[in-house]
């Protein structure tokens, strides 16, 4: 992989810290409490565009947990908060701790930095180099605040990290490639003009996770672009977005479109591997392979994974609307595949809310699966509800609700989010809160054949707890 001195990237790359921070011991939580969080509000029933606990948001960050087997744990990140009860003034804390699979305990969650905001959009995301050394990325929503890397002092460790560079970028996705290092996926913002959009598809590489290339658009298409990436193994990393059309723009979110790298990013293709020439600013281009506009339907994405063969499959949700409630249904479940020779579009479910959040795995069996808040819950409409585990034995021909994992709740569940390499023990994550006012929102796990659901502990007694099975 080609690696660009920094001082290449100084447009973007603000500094490495010119004086740069020692390594510092991080401060304990005593227990695991997500974030609340609110965007728009819409004067109806509804309250906002979307709202709940969102620990585990949004979808354009991943990986927010990976399973080690060198450590034999479950490494996660999520935003927590300030807050000890709903009434009290929220800021956000990105938060890392550990599932231990041989004790089956919890460690206590330590605070990496207070974000100053309540804002989500900053929730951080976590990478493993080949060490062992855990990366921490503290993205920012926007340019208003800065972002951070940070990297673990000794490999498969929480306790002391020291902060490698601060400067900006939003939306992100690093994934560490094997012996060459990361190619790291996020969005740039931008002054709109000149045919570009606000939100800017970029990606940058780094042999170090110190110096770092200059960042590379590679789509920034009408008013801007949302993605989902994920690592298929060695030097392949895919990616799936969107683009936001006038007069609506970030509310009228299309379309999909498919690139992937097999080289850490030197060259991108479509799935058929034909070459494509970046960056992309038309919307009819190579990678579209859903029109959604000709369909006057919007498009949420939700996950990207590989079958068998290594063909991608994109989980993703439709609707006639941005706005809440049943007049922009139905809000269709469905799944892209391709074949080899063609991408096939099949639908499985319906839910109520453009927000709620599933997850794909794909097992080596063959098996599907699909765990989201499908069915409606305490606050219906709302983004999330009760969690559902779906299953498909024949590449999404057909689907079975093998089992509701949660039942009864109180507050929504959702943004349900699969570790890279999931564990079996510890297989899907996500938070519940309340949709239409600040809440407490508690964190949740569950494993592959949905036998349980474990909640983590909001106040912890020692270091290391068995989490409580909640369902």
């Amino acid at each position: 992989m080609r690696t660009l001195p920094l001082q290449v990237a100084a447009g973007f790359v603000a500094v490495l810290c010119s004086s740069p921070l020692r390594a510092e011991v991080l401060a304990t939580d005593d227990g695991f409490r997500g974030i609340w969080y609110a965007n728009q509000p819409t004067k109806d029933e509804y309250r906002y565009k979307y709202s709940g606990g969102m620990a585990t948001y949004p979808q354009q960050h991943a990986p927010l947990a990976i399973y080690s087997a060198a450590a034999n744990k479950t490494f996660f990140v999520y935003g927590g908060t300030t807050a000890r009860s709903a009434a009290d003034k929220q800021q956000l804390l990105h938060m890392i701790s550990y599932f231990d699979h041989a004790t089956g305990t919890v460690a206590r969650p330590r605070i990496l930095l207070n974000k100053k905001t309540d804002d989500a959009h900053d929730n951080p995301v976590l990478s493993i180099d080949d060490n062992g050394h855990l990366w921490i990325f503290s993205p920012s929503h926007g340019t208003s605040r800065p972002s951070f890397i940070h990297r673990s002092v000794r490999p498969h460790d929480i306790t002391e990290f020291e902060r490698v560079l601060e400067t900006n970028f939003s939306y992100v996705q690093p994934w560490w490639l094997p012996e060459l290092g990361f190619l790291f996926l996020h969005t740039h913002y931008e002054k709109p003009g000149a045919g570009k959009g606000v939100r800017g598809l970029n990606f940058m590489t780094s042999r170090d996770g110190r110096g770092w290339s200059a960042p590379s658009p590679f789509a920034n298409i009408a008013q801007g672009d949302y993605q989902i990436s994920w690592w298929a193994g060695g030097a392949r990393v895919a990616t799936a977005f969107d683009h936001h059309p006038a007069p609506l723009g970030l509310n009228a979110r299309s379309n999909i479109y498919y690139l992937e790298t097999a080289d850490g990013g030197a060259t991108w293709t479509t799935a058929a591997h034909d070459p494509v020439g970046l960056p992309l600013r038309d919307a009819q281009n190579a990678a579209l392979i859903y029109d959604s506009v000709r369909e006057e339907k919007l498009v949420y994405l939700k996950d990207l994974n590989f079958d068998k063969q290594g063909r991608p499959v994109i989980l993703f949700l439709t609707s006639k609307g941005y706005e809440p409630g049943p007049a922009n249904g139905p809000r269709e479940w469905k799944t892209v595949h391709w074949t080899g020779s063609a991408w096939q579009m099949r639908p499985f479910t319906t839910s109520d809310n453009n927000y709620d959040h599933g997850s794909l795995h794909i097992e080596a069996d063959g098996t599907w699966r699909v765990i989201a808040p499908t069915t409606p819950g305490p606050q219906a409409g709302n983004p999330g509800g009760e969690m559902v585990m779906w299953t498909s034995s024949d590449e999404g021909a057909t689907w079975k609700q093998a089992k509701q994992l949660t039942r009864g709740s109180t507050r929504n569940h959702t943004y349900a989010r699969r570790p890279l390499h999931a564990h079996p023990a510890f297989y899907t994550l996500w938070a519940d809160g309340n949709g239409r006012q600040p809440s407490e929102s508690a964190i949740y796990f569950t494993d592959r054949d949905g036998t349980q659901v474990w909640r983590l502990p909001m106040t912890m007694p020692g270091d290391f707890v068995k989490p409580e099975i909640a369902w």
